[in-house]
């Protein structure tokens, strides 16, 4: 069995910090203005700007895209904030392909929709809300990821 420093080589702590400030941020957001956070939302609110078919132009896209819009400004803030103050200066690298990237981002994308919200909005907003779907999404998601992860594993 792994020990708990070789599962997290670079500590936990941080994790737990972030996704406990995570959660704060979505659970004031809420409490605040009655508003879900989940980020599928702010894709579909931004492009009812540029295109103009009905898909885009439904009033939950409409009515909602100036405040999505500077929720997600807030958080690439966040993201830059954190990395000039605790990320020393140094982008992060990956050694995976540009066109799986791509691919991977299309087959994600279409997964959010197709699922109505992203792995992560059912996870930390649509639990939250205590959204019955979002339940059986994050079951979905976990199980199909640790059998991939078991599968990927036993294949390596």
């Amino acid at each position: 069995m792994q020990t708990l420093s070789s599962l997290f080589p670079l500590g936990w702590q941080h994790y737990l910090f972030g996704g406990l400030l995570i959660g704060a941020g979505t659970g004031f957001l809420y409490l605040m203005t009655g508003r879900i956070g989940g980020m599928s939302t702010v894709f579909s609110s931004t492009w009812s700007y540029l295109f103009k078919t009905p898909f885009f132009q439904q009033a939950r896209f409409t009515g909602s895209r100036q405040w999505r819009l500077v929720y997600a400004a807030g958080l690439i803030a966040g993201a830059l904030v954190w990395f000039k103050l605790y990320g020393g200066g140094v982008p992060l690298r990956t050694s995976v392909p540009t066109w799986q990237l791509v691919v991977g981002g299309f087959f994600v994308g279409y997964g959010a929709r197709l699922g109505n919200g992203c792995t992560s909005g059912h996870g930390i907003c649509g639990l939250g809300s205590l959204q019955l779907p979002s339940l059986g999404a994050v079951l979905t998601f976990m199980g199909t990821a640790f059998l991939t992860a078991n599968l990927m594993g036993a294949l390596a």
